[in-house]
């Protein structure tokens, strides 16, 4: 049927506010609270039931295909890392040849790397330890090794593949996770050395924290470093899956123009560099280099793979219910119409993703769910303005930093930070959800600009 753009608009914001409605007042699963909201736009986009039943299947199938398969080999890989000591080694490592006066880059450093592999709440967990073994020996504020910890696992966790967030967005817009990981590095560097080492020597001049009373070991010894794997080790593991799908996208682009001939060695790279098998030998080889060598107990081995798996399930859920909502605006041909309309605006997608992501996280707390929510409305503008592939990429860099915003009391992660480094509500206001919002505003500061130079 069609539609003014009014009714689209009203479609849209009414959409949100029931989703909104539905996880915040009625405390609904943000899975089932995206499916009602797809069938709700369906309905009033005069979609036939049948037809929308279709579409709920066909988006939810096309979107776990994918998804499900890099979260789920992400998130056992993750976890290897995380239990053989692998996040505290990299600490430890980089501390030791940065040195006293410059460990709080080291720690930015050592959150943006634990951060890819690794959920942010377990790689905050497993570190702060160290955290407080600084403080007590430097006898600096907490939050001046805190804030560039937690700015290096936030940047990473919502810029870089495989972490879920922007493997999740990348999948509902469309987009090789090459391009992703490429500027995921180029503008999410610079956006954690400005909210990390440079805001946290700021705010902990203002804000004097100390270690727990009850802290009386510091990690930060050489007791237990033969029993950690090595720093180079645990750095090749990581690397590695980013390379080979690095160097798959390469490849690819340098086929298509007609740079370099197709052959038996570029198909191979691309199998090898796509994201399924890329992630299986960086497991595998985890698994045995961390674990089996290491004489850990295959049944130990086993139970840890299955663990990796519970939260990741959720993830993958509520991926696949974005994706229901964005086969819904497309089904109904919202998705076109809303192109249509934007096409004489002067707002970008790239502005208006962040801003559909940014209202979402400010107004229910969780980033995934922002992040999955802007993708499902953005996706079908996207498919109608043809934008190229490296453009795709910076909207998900885009949606990644407009989730990141103003994390407050309705964020998991707020309660998180200020629990484990003994700050109250005023506090960690102060710095933990400054530090979010100097990442949002950042990262869509260095998106705008990648934007100029990339077509």
């Amino acid at each position: 049927m069609a539609m003014s753009a009014g009714y689209i608009f009203f479609l849209v914001v009414s959409g949100v506010a029931l989703l909104l409605f539905l996880v915040l007042k009625l405390k609904i699963s943000a899975f089932i609270g995206l499916l009602i909201t797809a069938i709700y736009v369906g309905i009033l986009a005069g979609m036939p039931l049948n037809t929308i039943l279709k579409s709920i299947q066909e988006g939810m199938g096309s979107t776990l295909g994918f998804v499900a398969t890099v979260v789920g080999l992400g998130a056992i890989f993750g976890q290897m890392l995380e239990s053989s000591g692998g996040a505290e080694s990299l600490a430890r490592t980089l501390i030791r040849r940065f040195g006293p006066e410059r460990a709080s880059w080291a720690m930015v450093i050592t959150g943006f790397i634990v951060a890819i592999p690794v959920f942010f709440d377990v790689g905050f967990i497993i570190l702060v330890p160290i955290l407080y073994a600084l403080s007590r020996d430097s006898k600096r504020s907490l939050l001046y090794y805190a804030i560039p910890l937690l700015a290096g696992l936030a940047v990473a966790h919502s810029f870089v593949p495989p972490t879920p967030g922007p493997v999740a967005v990348a999948d509902i817009i469309n987009v090789q996770l090459g391009w992703v990981i490429l500027f995921g590095f180029l503008l999410g560097i610079p956006t954690a050395i400005i909210a990390g080492p440079l805001w946290g020597k700021v705010i902990s001049r203002k804000i004097e924290l100390l270690p727990p009373d009850d802290f009386l070991n510091s990690p930060v010894t050489t007791e237990n470093q033969g029993k950690l794997p090595s720093f180079r080790l645990i750095a090749a593991l990581i690397g590695l899956p980013l390379l080979l799908i690095l160097l798959n996208t390469l490849s690819g682009v340098l086929v298509d123009r007609g740079l370099l001939p197709e052959s038996l060695f570029t198909r191979v790279v691309k199998f090898a560099g796509h994201p399924f098998t890329a992630l299986i030998i960086a497991t595998l080889l985890a698994i045995w280099l961390l674990c089996i060598r290491r004489n850990m107990p295959r049944q130990t081995i086993l139970d840890l793979s299955n663990k990796a798996l519970g939260p990741a399930g959720t993830i993958i859920l509520i991926t696949g219910a974005g994706g229901v909502l964005k086969q819904i605006l497309v089904d109904s041909g919202i998705g076109k119409m809303m192109a249509e309309s934007m096409a004489g605006s002067s707002l970008s997608p790239i502005l208006l993703a962040w801003m559909l992501a940014a209202v979402v996280r400010i107004t229910q707390g969780s980033a995934t769910v922002a992040m999955i929510t802007a993708a499902g409305i953005i996706a079908p503008i996207l498919e109608a303005v043809n934008l190229s592939d490296p453009m795709r990429a910076l909207v998900v860099i885009a949606i990644a930093s407009g989730a990141t915003i103003l994390s407050h009391v309705n964020d998991s992660g707020f309660w998180l930070v200020g629990q484990y480094l003994r700050m109250d509500e005023k506090q960690t206001l102060q710095s933990w959800t400054v530090m979010e919002t100097i990442i949002a505003v950042c990262g869509l500061a260095f998106t705008i600009l990648a934007s100029l130079f990339v077509n």
